[in-house]
């Protein structure tokens, strides 16, 4: 794998990093390698790099250490390519509130740098990425059908955030590789159930679906294969919260068991638990966990978007 290539990539064609900027590479042991790759290629292109290696993460949606939390906070370019996301913590928000440009990369693999969704056509996921935001934020409700299920909730008066891959001014942020739209429905009213076949966070891609229960916007039943693995939601009920309803537009990613790239799968729709104070909503949590969902049907305000994961507008 030419980790070199992916790195130009990123702090090239989707950053813009520019010569005497000030980028910090937040990494962890697992990810090392990539973050030496970005550090290095950073210092070619003639930017003030800095590579700050910690410990793991228990959790995605835990917060990095202080010291890093305020180095992310003093730089103009922050990569975050660690194994546990950092994408909705207080720390990528501050960075974010202070100018920083910000990428996350949650659970990177080596592959999505040489092939996969690194590589698609950014013109046309940040088109469709941008189209799918205005939507979500014109909308008041949302509706997901898979399999005989059916999950309702509010999207009133909230706001969609697009992850075109594409972040070069000051306090854009947001996934690589990318291609999503989502949005925090409001609290208190996702209502109905639904499946999850595609992967979660903490159980990767699944080998039998989860059925979920979810009553006045929180996880009330989960039944499946990997329902075992999720217990911990349970032990604080603001982890139980729908925070988020996501929808896939990048062509070429793949369902892998890497949520960073499954939930850019194009046509797919996923829900997470747990954190939203990142982008719109009023919870923060112990941790933000992602489900995708796979060739589904999604209405907005009664108009379908998504039949059977693919597009139809």
């Amino acid at each position: 794998m030419n980790l070199k290539k992916g790195s130009k990539i990123v702090l090239d064609n989707c950053l813009g990093i520019k010569r005497d900027e000030d980028v910090l590479i937040v990494t962890d042991e697992i990810e090392l390698n990539i973050g030496k790759a970005l550090y290095e290629e950073a210092k070619n292109i003639g930017a003030e790099a800095v590579l700050a290696i910690m410990k793991e993460r228990d959790v995605s949606g835990e917060e990095p250490p202080r010291n890093i939390a305020e180095a992310m906070r003093n730089s103009d370019v922050v990569i975050c390519v660690t194994d546990k996301s950092l994408t909705h913590t207080n720390a990528k928000i501050n960075a974010v509130k202070n100018g920083a440009r910000v990428a996350t990369m949650p659970g990177i693999s080596e592959r999505m740098f040489s092939q996969g969704p690194i590589m698609a056509d950014y013109t046309e996921v940040e088109k469709l990425t941008l189209k799918i935001t205005k939507l979500l934020t014109k909308a008041k409700t949302a509706r997901i059908c898979k399999n005989g299920s059916t999950l309702t909730m509010s999207l009133e008066n909230r706001d969609g955030i697009p992850s075109t891959g594409v972040y070069r001014k000051s306090g854009m942020s947001g996934n690589l590789p990318s291609g999503e739209a989502y949005i925090a429905p409001v609290e208190g009213t996702a209502e109905g159930e639904i499946v999850i076949d595609g992967s979660m966070v903490g159980a990767g891609k699944l080998s039998e679906p989860l059925y979920l229960k979810i009553s006045n916007g929180k996880l009330e039943k989960m039944k499946g294969k990997d329902s075992g693995k999720f217990e911990f939601l349970f032990d604080n009920e603001k982890n139980l919260n729908v925070g988020e309803l996501g929808i896939g537009t990048n062509p070429m990613a793949k369902v892998t068991g890497i949520i960073l790239e499954d939930e850019k799968v194009y046509g797919t729709v996923h829900i997470a638990f747990g954190t939203n104070s990142s982008f719109g909503g009023t919870i923060k949590a112990d941790c933000h966990i992602d489900g995708v969902i796979l060739n589904p049907d999604l209405y907005l305000d009664d108009n379908l978007i998504i039949s059977k994961g693919k597009f139809v507008i």
